[in-house]
């Protein structure tokens, strides 16, 4: 019999257009983390398919406020009965956070690419990278979406409608003749591979590879983009559940011994073997249940277990009550790996330190000022997973980071303990709408400035895993009595543990607009190099006493410009920096060393984050601008004052 006559004729007709069928879509790969680049993948799939239109699938992952079958419709620009139809719920249905939804589109050819255009109102804060990533997932691409600009601008402004091309495409007539009658467009997430939204979905990983231009050498795939999974029927709801895991086989029971001639003989003996096994079993099973009875007896008479609390420098013992035992049970889970150093307050004790949180201790937001045992502290009410901050703020110790003395939670709120910062907010000394006669001379700026490079430098290097802040700004720097900077609110701070090199990638943007870095806030990268762009923005808010907001629109160029213009000296040096500095100041700093301080900002403004300097470099350099400031200082015989707060 003949090799042609034992394959099948559907085996033959693969093996011959395997070559035809490759690379229908070339993968989007890390592309659309540069907005600037304008690969063709980018922009979308090519207009390769059979017919110009087609029915296609799209995944989408329910998020607030994108939960529901008529707000996740509206969004993607498909019809609410179809998307409730082919989910198997109703149109008034609310999907849970995270569950992958199927959504119906019509993909069509718009000049040279696949898409489906929806309309997205722009909102506060957005950017294209943000429209892309937070809130399409990846569906679409910054680069695509500044391409459906109908004006030259990439700017774009709250209230403006763009048209979002989402990222689908159509079957070839080679894909077509091996019977693919759909694509479907896969958000991949983290930890997944090629085939499991392939086995999800009822695909062949081989045939979802080439589709992709992907091979079995080069199979990598990254979160936040998509990969399309050529399908012979629609997909269903029922695909949405992650398959269980297969389960284990029990090994293969091992053969029967072979008969050997000394059977008769050892079957006399049979009968002593089993009494052996007998009562040995029964001495095991007799101590081991004997163990077992003392260790839960025992931990059963433990409960319920006792909380740990501080009642001024002693601790007790407080027994839980049935009203509290669920808060107190999971406040002792959370900080159960860290109380052993950490001080657990007793909520009555909070109370009466700030008045039952009275009006006359309230400082600002949720943050009180409490009296305990005599000293000043500030208390924060907080709510959600503080664990992260708390372990943190456990393992730090730096004079220049805010001191975390003691928690506490009750009825379902955290209240973080920290060191009392007497003069408050670095934002109301520098801000003259906000400072209320409050004074820093030139040399307690640049004190404040060289206290908070050292507290980030710390963070950078000394941490257990370097953190990154990534939230530094003029109202998260606190000054003691003595007008020494501590640097807190480490709600946003990342360990970089699990980065992959000196970057990671996230589509989570969070921060304060002004002082995020532009690679963070356009392609979601995160180093410790947004700590040091942050910084600039805030030393240069020291030394002109203005918001940053407001030295943008003030100016109304780029900062970098500004400064440049202060260094080139184009209306004289002196004059220049008369425009820039605080005005309060009247004069009375060293010219020499704001050029010198200029520089410094400027440098860590650098738009590339790998021409920024790092904390320890900004550190020296602040320590001889500190330096030569105080022989400046005493030399003119200035002398700076504060008021009281």
């Amino acid at each position: 019999m003949s090799f042609l006559s034992v394959v099948s004729p559907f085996a033959l007709f693969i093996l011959c257009c395997r070559s035809l069928i490759h690379a229908q879509q070339p993968y989007v790969a890390k592309a659309t983390t540069n907005c600037s680049n304008t690969a063709d993948s980018a922009l979308g799939y090519s207009c390769n398919g059979l017919n110009k239109s087609c029915r296609a699938y799209l995944v989408f992952r329910s998020q607030p406020p994108y939960t529901t079958v008529a707000s996740i419709s509206t969004l993607l620009g498909s019809d609410p009965s179809q998307v409730s139809e082919i989910n198997s719920v109703r149109e008034t249905t609310t999907f849970p956070t995270n569950q992958l939804v199927i959504v119906p589109v019509n993909c069509s050819c718009s000049g040279d690419y696949s898409q489906a255009n929806t309309s997205y109102v722009v909102q506060q804060g957005d950017t294209p990278f943000l429209i892309a990533n937070n809130t399409y997932q990846g569906l679409s691409t910054c680069q695509a979406i500044q391409d459906q600009k109908s004006t030259g601008t990439v700017d774009i402004f709250p209230g403006e409608t763009l048209t979002v091309p989402l990222r689908c495409a159509c079957p070839t007539k080679n894909q077509s003749d091996l019977g693919v009658r759909y694509l479907l467009s896969y958000l991949v997430a983290p930890g997944d591979a090629v085939s499991i939204p392939s086995v999800r979905f009822g695909a062949n990983t081989g045939t979802t590879l080439e589709a992709n231009g992907l091979t079995e050498q080069n199979p990598t795939i990254f979160p936040f983009t998509t990969l399309l999974i050529p399908l012979q029927n629609p997909p269903t709801s029922s695909q949405t559940v992650a398959p269980p895991p297969p389960p284990t086989s029990p090994p293969p029971s091992p053969p029967p011994p072979s008969p050997s001639p000394n059977s008769n003989k050892s079957s006399n003996k049979t009968w002593v073997y089993v009494v052996v096994g007998v009562v040995g079993g029964i001495v095991l099973t007799l101590i081991i249940g004997t163990i077992i009875f003392f260790v839960f007896f025992r931990k059963s008479k433990k409960q319920p277990s006792p909380v740990i609390v501080s009642q001024s420098s002693e601790a007790h013992e407080k027994p839980l009550n049935k009203k509290t035992d669920e808060e107190s049970l999971e406040f002792s889970e959370s900080i159960s790996s860290i109380a052993q150093s950490i001080k657990v307050y007793k909520f009555e004790d909070l109370e009466a330190a700030t008045d039952n949180f009275g009006p006359s201790c309230w400082i600002k937001g949720s943050v009180y000022r409490g009296l305990i045992n005599g000293d000043f502290a500030a208390i924060k009410k907080m709510n959600g997973d503080v664990s992260k901050e708390i372990d943190l703020l456990n393992k730090i110790n730096h004079s220049n980071l805010i001191r975390l003395s003691g928690v506490c939670f009750n009825d379902g709120q955290w209240y973080l303990v920290y060191e009392y910062a007497a003069n408050g907010q670095l934002s109301d000394w520098i801000y003259h709408s906000s400072n209320e006669g409050k004074f820093l001379n030139w040399t307690q700026r640049i004190q404040i400035a060289s206290d908070v490079a050292k507290g980030l430098n710390y963070l950078h290097i000394f941490t257990n895993y370097p953190h990154v802040h990534k939230d530094i700004k003029s109202s998260n720097i606190l000054l003691d009595s003595d007008l020494r900077a501590k640097i807190a609110n480490f709600a946003m701070a990342r360990s970089t543990d699990g980065m992959e090199g000196e970057f990671a990638l996230t589509r989570h943007i969070v921060g304060t607009k002004g002082y995020m870095a532009p690679e963070y806030l356009e392609n979601g990268l995160v180093s410790t190099k947004l700590d040091v762009y942050a910084f600039g923005i805030l030393t240069l808010e020291i030394i002109t006493g203005k918001e940053v907001a407001a030295l943008y629109r003030e100016e109304n160029r780029n900062l970098s410009d500004v400064l440049n213009g202060v260094l080139s000296g184009e209306d004289g040096l002196e004059e220049s920096l008369g425009q820039l500095i605080d005005p309060s100041m009247q004069g009375n700093y060293p010219s020499g060393l704001a050029v010198l301080m200029v520089r410094l900002i400027d440098s860590c403004l650098h738009k590339n984050p790998a021409d920024r300097p790092a904390m320890d470099e900004i550190v020296q350099s602040l320590s001889r601008i500190l330096t030569t400031s105080l022989a400046w200082e005493l030399s003119n015989n200035i002398s700076g004052y504060h008021s009281s707060s």
